[in-house]
This record gives structure tokens, sequence and C-alpha cells, in this order.
């Protein structure tokens, strides 16, 4: 989708984020397995036919929160500057997308660590992790030379695994949003030590 959304997919996207933070709420109150998608439909106001026509299974209604970040880093490395080596760029992407800048970046953060410590909802942060990841392969992708080795730039999108492991000991953890032990202090450290040696850096910076 190019240019700015439609009115009826702006309303689409406001009714998928509604249900999200009932979902999240009701998850986070009780545990996915013991909540069902009536009471995360009848806490969004609307009916259980409604819920569906948004989400195939309960779990997956807390995805738009997840995958929050994700997208904003994708988009922020699209729009970083062209001249910038493509490993600047996802750095600096990737540790802005991390930091919490407004009260909805806040609250994302704050429902990711609530949502990932639940074991029932491992499944649908793994598929927004793999869209994360193919988002960000293809940015990648537009951003290289014509000819760039193909594996270099896959090798490079599963970055986004050091981001994964990232949040996952953060929410493991009782460190806060910001500062030490913070997503972005431990993002900058795993895609550090997970990306050094890619070939791919020395080819397009």
């Amino acid at each position: 989708m190019t240019g700015r959304p439609t009115l009826t997919q702006r309303r689409r996207e406001s009714t998928r984020l509604e249900i999200a933070r009932a979902a999240a709420e009701l998850f986070a109150a009780r545990g996915a397995e013991a909540t069902t998608a009536e009471e995360i439909a009848n806490a969004s106001g609307i009916s259980l036919r409604t819920f569906y026509r948004y989400f195939s299974e309960k779990e997956d209604a807390v995805a738009p929160l997840l995958a929050a970040g994700g997208e904003r880093w994708v988009r922020l490395f699209t729009e970083s500057a062209s001249d910038l080596p493509v490993r600047e760029a996802l750095e600096r992407s990737a540790a802005e997308s991390l930091s919490p800048f407004d009260a909805q970046a806040d609250e994302a953060m704050h429902w990711t660590r609530e949502l990932l410590r639940d074991p029932r909802l491992a499944s649908v942060w793994q598929r927004v992790h793999a869209d994360s990841e193919e988002r960000l392969r293809a940015a990648i992708a537009d951003r290289c030379p014509p000819g760039t080795d193909a594996l270099e730039i896959r090798l490079a999108a599963a970055a986004t695994a050091a981001i994964r492991v990232a949040l996952e000991q953060w929410a493991s953890s009782g460190a806060p949003a910001t500062g030490p032990g913070s997503p972005r202090e431990l993002g900058a450290r795993c895609m550090r030590e997970l990306t050094a040696g890619l070939g791919l850096w020395e080819h397009v910076g």
C-alpha cells in the first residue's frame, strides 16, 4: 500500500488496536488460556462475529501490539538518509525503535513485556517476528545496489533475531524500559554480537 491510508483503512486499524488492547489486558490479568474470544469481544464492544472478521484465533488479537516495534524499526530504516551506511542505518533505527518516545510506544513496550511472559502466546510472537524479518529483508534489498548477494541480505535481515532475543531477555527480567538492561541497551549488544561478521557490511557499508 502506498500513499495515505483511506478512512476505512484507518478505522479498521483503529478497531484492530482497540481489540488488541482489550485482549492484552485480559491476557495479562488471567492468562490467554483462561480468556475466551467472546470475553475479548465484549471488552472491545463488538460482537463475536465481528471479532472473527479481524482475527481467526483469540491469541492473534494481540499481534498488533507485538508487531508495533518491528513495524517502527522497518519504517525508520526505510526513512533514514540514503547516504548512511546500511549497517549504521540498521543499528540506529533499531535503537530508536526500542526507545519509548511517546505514550503509545510506552504502552506497546509495557504490553510486550506482559505478553512475552505468557507461553500460550509464543506462536503469535514467532509469527510476528517472521513477518518483521521479511519486511526488513525487503527494505534492506531496496537499499542495496543491484547484484548484491541475496544470502547476505537475508543474513542481515536476520538481525531481527537480535532484537527478539533482547526483548525476550528484557521481558524475563525486572529491568526498566530505559537505561541499564533496557531493550535498547540489550538490542545494541545483541546486534553487535550477531551481525559482526556479515560480509554485507564490507560491500555496502
